[in-house]
């Protein structure tokens, strides 16, 4: 095992039914040979029967039959101890699957028992407002007349309730009338519902982990895994979901001590982690700020006035999002503001909502932590007054309770903020808001246009001092599209006026009634091209409807969905259309190429534990969930990696090779040689080119990477552009070649690959 107290890496596996544990397990090898040190595991206890991602805890004492169960968690951790590998594993604190309640035994009880269940505390239930509502029935008046009795259990289509005892007589009707629990329409989810949910998940009811006893009940088996030894770090699914995120980690922190932690806490732009005892955040943080070193800021005025030709649309990020968080706060999540606005009754109701609504819509970040979140809360306090002047007295009087650490709506009201921006802004505004989708990124900043390179250097080298061991990465199974997909997009900002003239040419030539939508549809396709039209098929649904502006998830709207589909096919099926869209993806994809490599490199050699996602250790041109969980094609990779270290120098093309090369060498280098990876500074660019260069020294390892490169071509390349070598002699681990002195021309080191990765000379031998 890594005698490191942090993973030196990890290779995130979305272990699922149909690539188990022991499918996993076989990838040991592989993975030790790519350079990881940690295999990062998606959820691994019982889910959801069916589950692909996991989420959907049921059990918390068992490890999901489905992948294996307990002696395949076993054989897994032998093959990676085997193999030198540790093994980092997701957790879902915040939630527990309860779509099909026999599946889950703690729910089936409280639905059988009621507030006289064990398990009653363990979920965040009202029962003050009387029986638990399932919203599960379809919407007509007469759905109940589908129940049944059978075995002694209520049935209802395919969906199975229990019968509390003694209430097992009469008609269907009449047993479902005496139980604890009551079948309203799935509609009334959003607007009633009695129990705290994940986001508008009704399938999902959030766990009271706050209460000891539900922590240690939910914990125990993972905390098992990790005092065994098995377990080196865990990953917090979703803490802003949580009632105290604070107390939590300390009490988790103190349950694993040795452990490293890190939470998926979604940072907005110049937002800070707070000082939980943890190891960092998921990552996010570093994506936004690698992936915004690849793009042009010069671009934002041409973008934005190309979004309003096409759209017709002037309205600024931030009011655009102030309407999409509004509509989430009052509709999707109205059950929960619901809740919030009964903790106030000595204020009118009607108002209590709006002013809770206006703040959830206005506040800046996804959720305060008090006391250091009252500056978060007076922000959010000024911007509802301002636009919302008539609600002042009751404004006011309810963000006292919100500064009131005693006040219940105060404890609440971050775990509905929280949701607000998911649902607003990550799961609508994103798919509104199409000026330059490659900036449409969970933990992203789409009014952010790009980053500079000193800005991203302030960023590392803050990063290395305050959180050295926070993960990094560029992809996982929440974002909207894949790394390689965004890199090449990050070429138009350095064609505005020529994406320009296509993205117009194309709407014209097939409208869609929706064309703010239709620039994204665009966007995503040249990102993505040559995509299986099946999967641009399912994005674009899936897309359009989170979008909901001409259709949604509750109202499709048929009509449109026509049209749009009909797009997409003329993409394939218009001969012209087709090869203008080929031939543009073509002209742009060497260039893309050239940011995937640099944002990988960067990504892998900046401060932190970076990790790669399944698969993408080549190119990979995934979109949003589940399109991001495709099987992937591990014997290619596995021959790929072979045949680099057999001595190939692949070149930079379609097969990937180059990526895994990047990937592989960077890797290695860090788990063979973490000394020269301990420090952050960066490297001094002189010359005419200088600004299309992002060079840093990790403390004896040199990362160096092309920004820009159509800009930098335009411009006749680096000429006489130099970069600083503060040690030498060096050796670029993905070329071979040694360089002395104390300058190196940037011509002669980026001859072959648009990156570089200098160690020592006397360092590289055993990481190459």
């Amino acid at each position: 095992m890594p005698d490191t107290p942090h993973p030196r890496s990890t290779y995130r596996v979305q272990v699922r039914p149909g690539f188990d544990l022991d499918a996993t397990a076989g990838l040991a090898g592989y993975l030790a040979d790519l350079g990881v040190t940690h295999l990062y595991s998606a959820p691994l206890l019982t889910a959801t029967p069916g589950s692909q991602h996991g989420y959907d805890v049921v059990d918390h004492r068992s490890v999901s039959p489905e992948l294996g169960g307990e002696a395949g968690r076993q054989r897994l951790v032998r093959a990676l101890r085997a193999a030198g590998l540790g093994l980092v594993v997701d957790i879902v604190p915040n939630h527990a699957g309860v779509a099909r309640p026999a599946a889950n035994p703690a729910w089936w009880d409280v639905l059988r028992r009621g507030r006289a269940s064990a398990y009653a505390d363990w979920f965040d239930i009202d029962w003050d407002r009387g029986r638990l509502l399932l919203p599960v029935l379809a919407d007509a008046p007469d759905a109940l007349d589908d129940l049944k009795l059978v075995d002694g259990e209520l049935r209802y289509h395919e969906h199975r309730f229990p019968v509390a005892d003694g209430t097992g007589d009469g008609t269907p009707r009449e047993v479902h009338d005496r139980q604890h629990y009551e079948l309203v329409g799935w509609r009334r989810g959003d607007r009633e519902l009695t129990y705290r949910r994940f986001f508008a998940v009704s399938d999902l009811a959030g766990l009271r982990v706050e209460d000891p006893a539900v922590f240690q009940a939910t914990h125990a088996e993972i905390l098992r895994w990790v005092d065994a030894g098995d377990v080196d770090g865990i990953r917090v699914d979703h803490p802003d979901g949580l009632r105290d995120p604070g107390g939590y980690l300390a009490r988790l922190r103190a349950a694993a001590p040795a452990a490293w932690l890190v939470v998926e806490k979604i940072l907005e732009y110049g937002e800070e982690l707070p000082d939980w005892p943890v190891d960092g955040t998921t990552g996010y943080d570093a994506l936004a700020a690698v992936c915004g070193l690849f793009v042009d800021p010069a671009a934002e005025a041409d973008f934005t006035a190309l979004d309003g030709r096409l759209t017709g649309r002037h309205t600024s990020w931030q009011d655009l999002t102030h309407e999409t968080k509004l509509a989430a706060a009052t509709r999707l999540l109205a059950t929960e503001l619901n809740r919030l606005a009964a903790l106030v009754p000595d204020l009118p109701g009607e108002q209590v909502r709006a002013a809770l609504a206006e703040l959830a819509a206005a506040f800046p970040v996804y959720r305060g932590y008090p006391p250091a979140g009252a500056r978060h809360l007076a922000a959010a306090r000024a911007e509802a007054g301002r636009r919302r002047p008539d609600l002042t007295a009751v404004l006011d009087a309810v963000t006292a309770r919100l500064r009131d650490p005693e006040h219940e709506l105060a404890a609440r009201f971050p775990q509905f903020t929280g949701a607000v921006m998911a649902k607003g802004v990550e799961d609508t505004a994103y798919y509104r808001w199409s000026r330059f989708v490659a900036l449409n990124e969970v933990g992203g900043s789409p009014a952010h246009f790009g980053v500079p390179p000193a800005e991203f250097h302030r960023f590392a080298a803050a990063r290395q001092v305050r959180w050295p061991a926070s993960m990094t990465t560029l992809s996982t199974h929440d974002t909207k599209r894949g790394e390689d997909v965004r890199a090449r997009l990050a070429v138009l900002s350095e064609l505005p006026g020529r994406w320009a003239e296509r993205v117009a040419d194309w709407t014209s030539r097939a409208p869609l009634p929706d064309p703010a939508f239709a620039h994204l549809l665009w966007q995503t396709a040249v990102g993505a091209w040559p995509v299986e039209r099946e999967r641009l098929h399912a994005y674009a649904e899936k897309a359009a409807r989170e979008a909901s502006v001409s259709t949604g998830w509750a109202d499709p709207d048929p009509a449109f969905e026509h049209e749009l589909h009909a797009l997409v096919d003329r993409m394939y099926d218009d001969p012209e259309l087709h090869a203008q869209l080929t031939a543009f993806a073509d002209e742009i994809t060497p260039a893309g190429w050239s940011n995937a490599l640099g944002q990988k490199l960067v990504q892998l050699a900046m401060p932190g534990v970076p990790d790669t996602y399944q698969g993408t250790e080549l190119w990979e041109n995934s979109l949003v969930d589940p399109d991001n969980r495709r099987p992937v094609d591990f014997p290619v990779r596995r021959d790929l990696l072979a045949r680099l270290d057999a001595g190939d120098r692949p070149a930079v093309a379609a097969d990937g090779a180059a990526k895994l090369m990047v990937v592989s060498r960077t890797l290695r280098l860090r788990r063979d040689h973490p000394e020269l990876f301990t420090g952050y500074r960066p490297v001094s660019v002189r010359g005419p080119a200088g600004g299309h260069a992002v060079a840093f020294d990790r403390g004896g390892a040199i990362a160096v990477a092309t920004r820009l490169p159509l800009g930098l071509a335009r411009a006749g390349g680096w000429r006489d552009t130099r970069l600083s070598l503060p040690v030498h002699p060096v050796t670029d681990l993905f070329t071979g070649r040694v360089y002395s002195g104390a300058e190196l021309l940037l011509h002669d080191l980026l001859s072959t690959y648009p990156v570089a990765l200098l160690a020592p000379t006397d360092s590289v031998e055993a990481a190459a």
